[in-house]
């Protein structure tokens, strides 16, 4: 029972003017860390400098500086928005069909074994970052059912910041690193990375990237996916691999998809994250996919379930607009070959970029060699540049980039592309 002269916090409610006598619940709420994409941004946003340059988004961008816009997918808008026979209605918890089946053929190949013995599971997400969720809620339930597997979670080093916290929020708290970018050589370190998963414990997850690694551009060859997955079958790691920009390397989405064929080709059960926001410029939609390949078909029905259930605790059902975009565009092979012309065309104008930067700063002597400039792929590029180089970049050029100078190699356009090269240079030349 109350007193009538009410408590001390309510006194001083009142006195602070709140009306219901109470604090907040939200009072002793700390605020979060920041993440460096948000840090940048609100740093970029801030600069009132004219020759200001934004190269840390994830968009993919034009020749005029703008979000990339595929004419064949506005097409495709309009006539959706215009059939009279697509009614408002809920889809599956599963998502649409077609898109399922769709994104799970781009990602093994049609002629897929796995695929033709029932042993795959498709599931339309909203977004990558939601595949990738759900696949850590899976592997969560695998963890409480299964006493034997307890493993930690590899990510690769550097990796995408919110990946640790997408695992930990699905109750996955052993989060380790493998040695993936060397500053020094400016490229993946094989050998580095082979040890550190050889002395990962058994059962432990491996997170790798299929194609488009972010931040740093540097994707494993086929040799060195030949060489990681006999590591990871020996032993018995379970590789969760990741295609945050499907078809932005090759301007192909099964060339891009290569490693996941190859790892189902060899009988690995595995977890695929998909993304088709990116290449067909659906970011608004937030188009994601989590593929699941068992090792045996009776399992499809039991991991299906699962699957519903952490489903209707999350989202419930994937937004359809976007996924009937993606789904309408690759089952029909006339759209297919225009939607991949002007993928091409992207990824063509990154790799434009990647070679006359490269000769740019040899031409204006720019210590180092840059070879590593044109041997990643896909959207972004990790240029070696230390952390005086980037703050120098930042503060004396107003050129806003993410750590090791990873950037987005979409964002250099004609008219920012001899003020970015020369401040790289005056970065490496210029006493500090």
């Amino acid at each position: 029972m109350n007193r009538p002269g009410g408590s001390m916090d309510e006194k001083e409610g009142n006195q602070n003017g709140d009306p219901g006598g109470h604090l907040s619940v939200f009072t002793r709420t700390h605020s979060a860390t920041v993440s460096p994409e948000t840090r940048l941004l609100s740093a970029f946003k801030r600069d009132t400098q004219i020759r200001r340059v934004y190269l840390a988004g994830r968009e993919c961008y034009s020749e005029e500086g703008k979000t990339f816009e595929l004419r064949l997918v506005g097409k495709i808008k309009q006539q959706l928005s215009a059939d009279p026979t697509l009614r408002p209605e809920y889809p599956p918890s599963l998502g649409l069909t077609e898109f399922t089946r769709r994104a799970s053929e781009v990602a093994l190949g049609k002629s897929s074994r796995a695929i033709a013995e029932n042993r795959v599971l498709g599931v339309q997400t909203p977004g990558f970052t939601a595949a990738v969720r759900l696949g850590a809620e899976l592997l969560r339930h695998w963890y409480d059912v299964c006493a034997d597997w307890r493993g930690p979670v590899y990510l690769s080093s550097p990796c995408d910041d919110s990946l640790a916290a997408i695992f930990q929020a699905a109750g996955i708290q052993d989060i380790c690193e493998y040695y993936y970018w060397d500053d020094k050589q400016r490229g993946v370190c094989l050998k580095k990375l082979l040890e550190d998963l050889e002395r990962a414990p058994e059962r432990s997850v491996v997170v790798l990237s299929a194609s488009a690694h972010y931040p740093t551009g540097a994707d494993l060859s086929q040799n060195q996916w030949a060489v990681i997955t006999q590591l990871i079958m020996r032993r018995r790691l379970f590789p969760f691999l990741l295609l945050p920009a499907q078809a932005l390397c090759y301007g192909d989405l099964e060339r891009d998809a290569w490693p996941v064929q190859y790892c189902a080709s060899l009988g690995m059960e595995l977890l695929c994250a998909q993304s088709f926001s990116h290449c067909f410029g659906l970011y608004g939609e937030a188009v994601g996919h989590l593929l699941c390949v068992l090792k045996q078909s009776s399992l499809l029905l039991s991991v299906q379930s699962q699957v519903d259930t952490i489903i209707r605790s999350l989202w419930a059902q994937p937004s359809v607009g976007g996924a009937r975009v993606v789904a309408t565009v690759l089952s029909n092979s006339a759209h297919l070959v225009e939607w991949q012309g002007e993928v091409k065309c992207i990824v063509a104008r990154c790799r434009l970029i990647r070679d006359i930067l490269r000769d740019r700063l040899r031409l204006l002597g720019t210590p180092g060699c840059w070879n590593h400039l044109t041997q990643q792929g896909g959207l972004y590029c990790c240029t070696g540049l230390n952390g005086q180089q980037v703050d120098f970049l930042s503060k004396k050029r107003h050129i806003h980039l993410l750590p090791r100078g990873c950037l987005n190699m979409s964002a250099i356009n004609g008219r920012n592309f001899e003020y970015i090269a020369d401040s790289i240079h005056l970065a490496l030349t210029t006493s500090l």
